[in-house]
């Protein structure tokens, strides 16, 4: 492939994927039970589904039924960001629909200019070659988890953690013995139409990037009734794939359409200005609300393009700042927070100044470098220090991302065009082509005897509301299972998880925020759910539910501290490892060691487990947060940013009086 090629297919799979930026993670993973369903309904034999539009077989690695009434088949790429971010939607996938409704199948693409991801394909089509789909999907899990580490020497660990024998998985992978498989699925991408990853073929329906969950879940229900009204007509369920792929095949826009169709969703979404920084009047024709990051690369990439949107459309346009500083951009709130108090000091101006230097300057925004800012702009010095060390404007920062997380704008740069969403940095065209639809749309309004300055909330007023929080009716946690804070907390947030579980490790620091932020204000309590395909899951839990029955709640912690310190190294819940950190925490070593041979407290776990099931969680971690003595509360599922936790926690204080308490 020359350089021309690579470059466009970089363009690709960036505007593709913008929809949800690396590391958010506030649509972070999961991990569902439905795993399990992969030895049931793919290891026991063979199928062959190649007359279809993208067409799959048994020798693809697969979660779900063959027989399932939708086929998602992705089109991924181990190391692109905007893949890994496009998993915890797939996680959420999985946990909504089923093996029975919905088949996952995944389809290697890696892009030339991710050098480590062709190496990677190729070692995870090697361990499922070995060992089976359900290993393939731990080592890839894993793999998604240490994008920036993918090396031959870590393959071979992960392959090792995934069951598969050391030795057999590096004679096949040194000789490269199924790398074969990985070029068939690059041509199976080519002759279907993929141009950048991730690429989603839904019954044949092509969703490219890493799309809002939404866009999923709508073309999945759609399939689902089609299916059915298939099935109902005589179409066998093995067949179902076959024929509604070839149909969705015949009725999809040629493929240089198919970005522009995808571009066309016209839904326009309620969405509030506020009191956010703004360049342009309240009369403008069209408000630009826009989601960024003054540590995002992508962000910087569109300031030229918004700046030749207002060289162009002068005072017909309003664009209107919100904070979204993502995670892995630990100088991105310290930046937000000299533009706001520069703000606060200098007014619009003074916000819009400060923005202009800091993306001038994107690569160096240390707290030196920002107070150097401040005094080039004339800001009092000492005011935006304190603002910064204090993070005095957090809560209307906070408040930015929680709208943003409730829009599903969850990547940056994310953007509103009177309600339209527009993702990423994209090109000029596209930016003009909604903006020219919009100002039409105004200039009808007030050709209708609408006032100027109604014109954005006229226009917005019957746009679409998120959905409420999801909520789940859970039982009260007996008095034996584990919990920490004050028992007289008037919030409980009982966590359902998996010592295996690397999704509940990496949600362990949210917790410990949580505890930080809320102290005794919040109870929170352990439920076990240790899923079927972490073989080690109940071991650890066992050995977790001895330590509390010997040393009470203490003692419960310190071992549940050393599992997740431990997990994902090697032999970390071996046996010889649990009595270790049993003999290091004073335990009784005798009665641990009868309490895992004869498993005396897997009943309890196991009830434990069902609790969840009762109430419809099947994944880890899953977290439900109500008041205290009250089944109904809301879900989180998998491992969220805080911000998603201190909403949930803060919406139940307010709605319990307990604020007031």
């Amino acid at each position: 492939m020359n350089k021309g090629t690579a470059i466009v297919g970089f363009l690709l799979c960036f505007m593709a994927g913008m929809a949800l930026m690396w590391g958010i993670d506030r649509g972070a993973g999961g991990h569902t039970a439905s795993a399990e369903a992969t030895q049931e309904y793919v290891a026991g034999g063979t199928w062959d589904h190649s007359d279809a539009s993208v067409p799959v077989s048994s020798k693809d690695p697969t979660w779900g039924s063959p027989n399932a009434p939708v086929t998602l088949v992705l089109f991924s790429d181990f190391e692109c960001p905007f893949c890994s971010k496009v998993e915890a939607t797939l996680t959420q996938l999985r946990e909504q629909y089923g093996p029975q409704k919905l088949r996952i199948i995944w389809k290697s693409n890696p892009l030339p200019f991710h050098k480590n991801a062709r190496p990677a394909s190729v070692a995870a089509e090697t361990v499922f070659r070995i060992k089976g789909p359900e290993a393939f999907w731990k080592f890839h899990e894993v793999a998604f988890q240490n994008q920036r580490a993918l090396t031959p020497e870590n393959f071979e660990q992960w392959a090792v953690q995934a069951g598969v024998d050391k030795a057999k998985f590096k004679a096949a992978y040194d000789k490269q013995e199924f790398a074969a498989k990985v070029d068939a699925d690059l041509a199976a991408g080519k002759a279907a139409g993929v141009s950048g990853t991730p690429a989603s073929f839904i019954n044949g329906i092509l969703l490219s990037g890493a799309q809002p969950i939404d866009k999923f879940k709508q073309v999945i229900d759609e399939q689902l009734k089609a299916a059915d009204a298939a099935i109902k007509a005589g179409t066998k369920p093995e067949k179902v794939y076959a024929k509604l792929s070839q149909e969705n095949k015949a009725k999809a826009p040629p493929p240089a359409n198919r970005e522009q169709a995808q571009q066309e969703d016209k839904t326009v979404w309620k969405v509030p200005v506020g009191t956010s920084p703004a360049k342009g009047p309240e009369t403008a024709l069209v408000t630009i609300v826009e989601w960024s990051d003054f540590q995002c690369p992508f962000c910087s990439r569109v300031v030229p393009t918004l700046d030749e949107v207002v060289k162009t459309y002068g005072d017909k346009v309003r664009i209107v700042w919100k904070d979204n500083p993502l995670p892995m951009h630990p100088r991105a709130e310290p930046a937000a927070e000299l533009a706001r108090e520069a703000r606060a000091q200098k007014g619009e101006a003074g916000f819009w100044a400060a923005y202009d230097l800091l993306w001038k300057n994107q690569q160096k925004l240390t707290d030196d470098d920002l107070l150097g800012y401040a005094k080039e702009l004339g800001l009092n010095v000492d005011k935006v220090k304190t603002a910064i060390l204090d993070k005095k404007y957090g809560a209307e920062i906070t408040a930015d991302q929680d709208l943003a997380d409730e829009l599903q704008a969850s990547g940056t740069p994310h953007f509103f065009i009177n309600g339209r969403r527009l993702v990423g940095a994209q090109p000029i065209e596209k930016f003009k082509t909604v903006i020219d639809e919009e100002i039409k749309k105004a200039q009808d309004l007030l050709a209708k005897g609408v006032a100027a300055k109604d014109l954005y909330n006229e226009i917005i007023k019957d746009g679409k509301t998120p959905p409420p929080p999801e909520k789940k009716t859970v039982d009260v946690a007996p008095a034996e299972s584990a919990w920490k804070g004050s028992d007289k907390a008037k919030v409980v947030m009982q966590i359902f998880s998996d010592f295996e579980c690397p999704f509940c490790k990496r949600a362990e620091d949210t917790v410990a925020q949580v505890e930080k932020a809320y102290g005794d204000k919040v109870k929170i309590v352990w439920r076990h759910k240790p899923l079927p395909f972490h073989k080690n899951a109940m071991p650890a839990a066992l050995a977790a539910e001895e330590a509390k029955k010997q040393k009470g709640n203490e003692g419960f912690w310190k071992m549940h501290t050393a599992l997740f310190k431990g997990a994902g190294t090697p032999d970390a819940f071996a046996r010889t490892t649990l009595e270790k950190y049993a003999e290091e925490q004073g335990l009784d070593l005798g009665k641990f060691k009868a309490a895992l041979d004869s498993e005396a407290h897997k009943k309890f776990i196991e009830s434990e487990s069902g609790v969840a099931d009762k109430a419809g969680i099947s994944g880890t971690p899953g977290f439900h947060i109500a008041a205290a003595g009250k089944t109904e509360g809301y879900f989180i599922s998998g491992a969220q940013p805080f911000p998603k936790f201190k909403k949930m926690i803060d919406l139940v204080i307010k709605e319990s009086g307990a604020a007031k308490k």
